[in-house]
């Protein structure tokens, strides 16, 4: 029963090395990945994939950049992989500017809210106000979009 999981896995990143997620060729300077509901293996994953990009765009700064899109992309990542009640897509563009995008099935929009001091979430989106230099959720259909950009300043 095992055999067929490795074997649809290695087909997986093979299709996602060749081309975009969703079998589209993918752009230059463009990750897009989706993710499958509660598959939290997928946010290292996200993780590898997003510095391979990161690693050919010369923004000023660009190491402490990447270094902080990897978290804030992970967190995202991980709150609609944990919260949404489908799979999500990952598309992070590079240009000028960095733009991360994480899209879900779930209609509710996340709240920025005060994490405990034991606790192990409510971080998350505080990351994102405090680090990113934009950030916004906007509703898309039947679900929404989490995103944020860096590099250049403020938008």
């Amino acid at each position: 029963m095992r055999q067929p999981v490795r074997r649809e896995e290695r087909e997986r990143r093979q299709t996602t090395t060749e081309q975009g997620a969703g079998g589209a060729a993918r752009a230059p300077g463009v990750l897009e990945r989706k993710v499958r509901r509660a598959d939290l293996r997928a946010v290292g994953e996200v993780r590898r994939e997003l510095r391979q990009l990161l690693s050919r765009w010369a923004a000023p700064g660009g190491g402490e950049l990447a270094e902080v899109a990897t978290l804030l992309t992970s967190e995202l990542v991980t709150n609609a992989l944990v919260h949404a009640e489908g799979d999500a897509v990952v598309t992070a563009k590079v240009g000028d500017r960095l733009r991360v995008e994480v899209r879900d099935c779930a209609p509710g929009r996340p709240e920025v809210r005060a994490a405990s001091t034991d606790g192990t979430s409510g971080r998350g989106l505080m990351l994102v106000r405090a680090l990113a230099d934009a950030w916004g959720i906007r509703s898309e259909g039947f679900g929404k979009c989490v995103w944020f950009e860096l590099g250049g300043g403020p938008a």
